[in-house]
Formats: structure tokens, C-alpha cells, sequence
């Protein structure tokens, strides 16, 4: 896995429509339930997976555009260095957006909350992640979180075809972890 930044987020909990009782809240890599704490790519700040390279710079982003961070979680990514094409049933190479600086600064501390499969049609930011945005958690055995439970796991339903037709991919898989803010 690799590291690729951290994210700050405004944690939902888990909509009516996803049919999971299990699921409490939305941990999510992409935004679509769980928001990001601003339209961060109009600052171009992030780094060449998308992200950011250390929660410094959200604050200071934050900061700088009074961005109000009240009740924001930090969290942390791991990508795996290969994506799913399920077009083709492979797996396959991608680099970060090689234009943008990406020296991501590891936590001190981080906890493991599970792993998000995310769609990345477009080749840049996260677009969907299909457990909890097309409530796919309702068919696979997720956590608390709307995450799976193992990198393993992740990879056996990308590769048995249950994200296929969920959203176009390819599809990456990310470590999700929380951490705390400096």
C-alpha cells in the first residue's frame, strides 16, 4: 500500500437508503455521503493522488479561506498500486498526477477502520465509492463504517465482479484510517 494523504471529512451518519443496519456511520473515501470539508480543488493544494500531503496544509487552508473545521475528522489513505479494469478483468498500473508535488508526511498515530473501493473514471480525485453511493453495502458484509473488513476481501469482489456495473471504474482500493489532528 502507499501512502497517499489525508483527507478531512464531515462523517454522515448512514442514510435511509442504505439498506445495512449495521452500518452506523459513513467512513467513505469518496464524498458523495460523507462530505469533504470544502471544494478543496479549487485551491490547489492537494497532492498527486488528490489528497493532501499533511493535515498541516488543511489547516492552514482552512485557515486562510475561513473554512469552519468544527466537527470535521481527520483521515488518513493508503492506496493500493495497482487498480481494478473491469472491463478487462485486470489489474493494472497508475501513477499519481505526476504536475503535482506529492510527499505525503506519515501520521504519528492512525487506526485502522477498514477498506473503501473507489471508482477513478475521470483519472483524478475520488468519485464513488460504491459500498455506501450505491448502497452495495446492503448485498456485502461491511462494518460499522460502510468499509470491508480486509484488503483480501476487497480484492475478492473486485475480481468476482460485484462492483461491476455499480459505477464506471477503474476501481483502486484504499486503506482507511482515522487519526488526530496535530
Amino acid at each position: 500500500m502507499i501512502p497517499a494523504g489525508y483527507m478531512a471529512k464531515r462523517v454522515s451518519l448512514r442514510p435511509e437508503w442504505i439498506k445495512a443496519e449495521r452500518v452506523a456511520d459513513i467512513y467513505s473515501v469518496s464524498g458523495c455521503v460523507s462530505k469533504d470539508f470544502a471544494d478543496y480543488i479549487k485551491y490547489w493544494k492537494h497532492n498527486g493522488y488528490w489528497f493532501f500531503d499533511s493535515p498541516e496544509i488543511i489547516l492552514r487552508l482552512a485557515r486562510q479561506n475561513s473554512i469552519d473545521l468544527t466537527g470535521v475528522r481527520l483521515f488518513f489513505y493508503e492506496v493500493h498500486e495497482l487498480e481494478f479494469a473491469d472491463t478487462e478483468g485486470r489489474w493494472t498500473t497508475f501513477e499519481p498526477e505526476p504536475s503535482f508535488t506529492t510527499q505525503v508526511v506519515l501520521p504519528a498515530e492512525k487506526a485502522l477502520e477498514g477498506y473503501d473501493v473507489v471508482t477513478f473514471f475521470a483519472k483524478t480525485s475520488a468519485e464513488c465509492s460504491p459500498l455506501s453511493c450505491n448502497s452495495l453495502a446492503a448485498e456485502v458484509e461491511t462494518n460499522q463504517h460502510c468499509l470491508l473488513d480486509s484488503f483480501e476481501r476487497a480484492q475478492q469482489l473486485l475480481e468476482e465482479g460485484k462492483f461491476k456495473n455499480t459505477e464506471p471504474g477503474p476501481y483502486r482500493i484504499f486503506a482507511v484510517y482515522s487519526t488526530q489532528w496535530p
